[in-house]
């Protein structure tokens, strides 16, 4: 989905919720450990597969993947995906993917000027963080390198209107 299209969905989310700010960015987010959950759950899965051979091997890896993903979904307390857009006045996420039509439910609402933003680059994917120092609480999210997830984009509008992200 293009970052318009994105824009977009979540700029209905937002007004389906009555909320009336304009999206500067959005992009597709998972919970942090999405992607490491995958590769972690794929090779188990290979391992106890290969015990039933090539083709076990290769069903396990499958299963252990899509496994490890939902079970890092359900211990973050978060959809497997998110879209999350920025506004000048906060970072919301709804349930959803940039594939589907419409943005599910409202994840969370987290207020620009109480957020302290970190972004960590990793191999294959920005970890971002969004931290409420007051509390301690925080909401961690990562985004593929993938350009079609636009993660990136979410981070520069945090660092351009106000949020500088560090890492």
């Amino acid at each position: 989905m293009s970052e318009e299209a994105m824009e977009r969905a979540v700029q209905q989310a937002l007004a389906r919720e009555g909320i009336g700010e304009q999206v500067l960015a959005a992009g597709q987010f998972s919970p942090r450990g999405h992607s490491g959950s995958l590769f972690a759950g794929g090779f188990a899965g290979s391992e106890v597969g290969e015990l039933g051979g090539s083709v076990g091997e290769a069903v396990g890896e499958v299963a252990g993947a899509v496994g490890g993903m939902k079970a890092s979904a359900v211990t973050s307390g978060m959809p497997e995906w998110m879209l999350v857009g920025v506004t000048a006045d906060a970072v919301y996420g709804f349930d959803g993917r940039s594939r589907s039509k419409e943005p599910g439910a409202m994840v969370f609402r987290a207020e620009r000027d109480r957020l302290q933003v970190k972004v960590h680059q990793r191999v294959n994917v920005r970890v971002l963080e969004l931290i409420h120092p007051e509390s301690g609480s925080r909401i961690e999210l990562e985004a593929s390198r993938v350009p079609l997830a636009h993660g990136k984009d979410v981070i520069a509008a945090l660092d351009e209107a106000g949020s500088p992200p560090t890492d």
